[in-house]
């Protein structure tokens, strides 16, 4: 996959397009990332005890991943990732500027 966790990342489509973020949690299997602070939904939930009184509650949703595009740490711009093949590693690569990611 090419998004990992702790990537800064915006997002490109859906409700909250143009806000930015860090990914928390990469879903490989479902193809989606979690960003804490964006796509919130409410839910509302029952008193279970005095611990949890219950009530309308915040929580984030996963992205599917081509809603997201990476920000580039050197260039600052989003961007979509590339490989590149050194000493028989593979290192991730800004497309616009070409450096390592």
């Amino acid at each position: 996959m090419k998004l990992h966790k702790g990537d800064e990342i915006i997002i490109t489509g859906g409700k909250d397009k143009g806000r930015k973020g860090k990914i928390e949690r990469v879903l490989t299997k479902e193809q989606k990332v979690l960003v804490l602070g964006v796509n919130l939904y409410k839910r509302h939930l029952k008193k279970q005890n005095e611990k949890n009184p219950g009530g309308i509650v915040d929580f984030p949703r996963p992205l599917p991943t081509g809603r997201v595009a990476i920000i580039c740490p050197k260039c600052k711009k989003p961007t979509r990732v590339g490989w590149s093949s050194v000493k028989g590693e593979k290192h991730r690569i800004c497309r616009k500027c070409k450096q390592l990611i």
